[in-house]
């Protein structure tokens, strides 16, 4: 390991980030701070995941507020949902390996809309049903809502 990796990565992270590069193109392998290395890819697959899953969520939430709340539905609700939607699909596109993780990506985002859309909505969480009311493929559809 680069003797001067962690002070580098406590202390400047791009700067260790363009270091560690620099090592891989030179192929200086055993130069590589590779305990850090191995930490900053799994966090990067981590933030896929969690961008994925704030996408879902915030859908979620603005359908069940849509659903729950008829009197109150607003273009900026139509656009969030809308928007959130292309993210999705972005994500989706650009890491194809996450697809097979929606469903339980989906699942664990309704339970936390659930809470969301109870405390901007007002309403008792046990308005909301326990099991999501929206199909994924329904969430994601472009224009669609309840």
């Amino acid at each position: 390991m680069n003797k001067i990796a962690r002070p580098l990565y406590d202390a400047d992270p791009h700067a260790w980030y363009e270091e560690q590069a620099s090592l891989l193109r030179d192929g200086r392998l055993d130069d590589l701070d590779a305990a850090h290395l191995i930490e900053e890819l799994e966090d990067l697959g981590r933030s896929e995941r969690d961008r994925l899953f704030s996408s879902l969520r915030l859908i979620l939430t603005h359908l069940l507020k849509w659903r729950h709340q008829p009197e109150r539905r607003s273009r900026s609700w139509t656009v969030t949902i809308e928007r959130e939607r292309i993210n999705v699909d972005v994500w989706l596109s650009r890491s194809p390996s996450l697809k097979p993780k929606l469903p339980a990506e989906f699942a664990q985002a309704y339970r936390a809309a659930r809470r969301d859309a109870a405390v901007e909505t007002g309403l008792p969480q046990a308005e909301f049903p326990n099991e999501c009311p929206f199909s994924p493929e329904q969430a994601l559809e472009p224009g669609w809502l309840p």
